[in-house]
């Protein structure tokens, strides 16, 4: 049960940041640059925004870490998941690839 609330979660924190993302890039002409310069629009953007690299590159280590000493290599899927959505997917879905039955 607690693994399909991960699968669950894993798409929630795909889709629902990616609305906004993509309303954003839509109101800015689909300007890749303009999204970036927003999120260093002030310090509180900007505190995000080194909040969330750091809890990304951290939990890189953790899947790499856990991966290698597991020998769970399906648990690397994560990692393009953190970095090309970001970690609100990428945390459920390491978790979901992790709590397959074995």
């Amino acid at each position: 049960m607690l693994r399909w609330l991960w699968l669950a979660l894993a798409v929630w924190g795909a889709v629902h940041p990616m609305y906004w993302f993509a309303t954003y890039l839509s109101a800015s002409g689909w300007s890749l640059s303009a999204l970036i310069d927003a999120w260093y629009v002030n310090a509180s953007t900007t505190g995000l925004v080194w909040d969330l690299t750091i809890a990304a590159i951290t939990l890189t280590i953790w899947i790499v870490a856990e991966t290698v000493r597991r020998k769970h290599w399906r648990g690397l899927l994560a990692i393009p998941a953190i970095y090309c959505i970001g970690v609100s997917c990428g945390l459920p879905l390491y978790l979901f690839l992790r709590s397959r039955p074995s």
